[in-house]
């Protein structure tokens, strides 16, 4: 078998299809299999899975865990590539498998990939501009990185430029078998596919980067939600890069205004939309980013607090710790 396709899956809704049935019309010379694992659907995507032609693995809910249960996905098949999906990343294309795996064969030394991600059509306006410009960054054709001698001090002293080589996302990733098999996805409850980046780099291996193997990923949650998703994603920027973004009042002032008049550029120079839709997404670009900033500074604050402060934090401000304790 040349790829084994793992999709953590839990409810996975209208695009959970979508992404089953563009893995079928793969387009491709290589022999693949698809692995799904449930952690407690209740929404009807283990019929929906039974429909494919895949391997299904049910674990409980509290079983699961983002770096142990693709680890364990990946452990039931047997190909000598692992690709990653989640439930919601749908191939582009019918050669994204071709493409992915293509890119993966060009050095031996690459341990692992990852595609460029397409905001859906209903994409609000902020997070179209963040993916437009995030996947930019890495160019218009399959380029591969490696930490060597000459950016190993920018890599060590830069905390932007770390996080830029080291950036891999298992929303869209494949990864070698044989790597996989010395350096596993650590057991942690968030950013495991950065962690493991940071590790494969630090090991002499490369990444490689593949804009012909896109998905169509992005989300529309509420405003509201997004002070936990981001405290959440805060914490684990600081454990895997020390990355603080806010080291100041004023570094927060200066961030916080630059990234809404950025933004609401943005907006305000789309056509397609009413100015009383342009008012809204500035609104929108504006409270968000404050919200970001400010969970930001209580995730860095996190890490200097005693333990039964950090639970407290926690209980109150992380999405993980309550998906963990349904």
């Amino acid at each position: 078998m040349d790829v084994s396709i793992v999709i953590p899956v839990k409810n996975g809704g209208k695009h959970l299809e979508k992404v089953l049935c563009m893995l079928d019309q793969q387009q491709t010379v290589y022999t693949y299999e698809i692995i799904c694992v449930d952690s407690g659907s209740n929404d009807g995507s283990i019929d929906l899975i039974k429909k494919h032609r895949c391997i299904l693995k049910q674990i409980l809910p509290e079983e699961f865990g983002h770096g142990r249960t693709r680890n364990l996905g990946a452990s039931l098949g047997s190909g000598e590539f692992i690709c990653f999906l989640t439930q919601d990343a749908v191939p582009a294309s019918n050669t994204w498998l071709q493409n992915m795996i293509d890119a993966m064969r060009k050095d031996e030394r690459i341990a692992g990939g990852f595609g460029i991600h397409y905001p859906y059509p209903d994409c609000n306006l902020p997070d179209r501009l963040m993916l437009q410009e995030h996947f930019a960054r890495f160019g218009k054709e399959n380029h591969i990185f490696f930490l060597t001698a000459e950016n190993r001090k920018q890599y060590e002293e830069n905390d932007d430029y770390r996080q830029f080589l080291a950036f891999f996302s298992d929303n869209n990733s494949c990864i070698r078998r044989r790597v996989w098999e010395q350096i596993p996805y650590d057991d942690v409850d968030f950013a495991e596919d950065q962690f493991w980046a940071r590790k494969i780099l630090e090991a002499g291996y490369g990444k490689v980067y593949c804009p012909f193997a896109g998905v169509y990923h992005s989300h529309n949650y509420p405003l509201t939600s997004y002070g936990k998703r981001y405290y959440d994603d805060f914490k684990a920027m600081y454990r895997v890069y020390g990355m603080v973004l806010c080291p100041t009042v004023k570094a927060f002032l200066r961030g916080l205004l630059g990234d809404i008049k950025h933004q609401c550029g943005y907006i305000l120079r789309q056509r397609q939309i009413t100015w009383k839709e342009k008012i809204y997404w500035c609104y929108y670009a504006a409270r968000r980013n404050l919200i970001r900033r400010v969970a930001s500074v209580r995730a860095v604050r996190y890490f200097s607090l005693p333990e039964d402060e950090r639970m407290r934090m926690d209980r109150k401000y992380s999405r993980e710790y309550l998906e963990r304790k349904r």
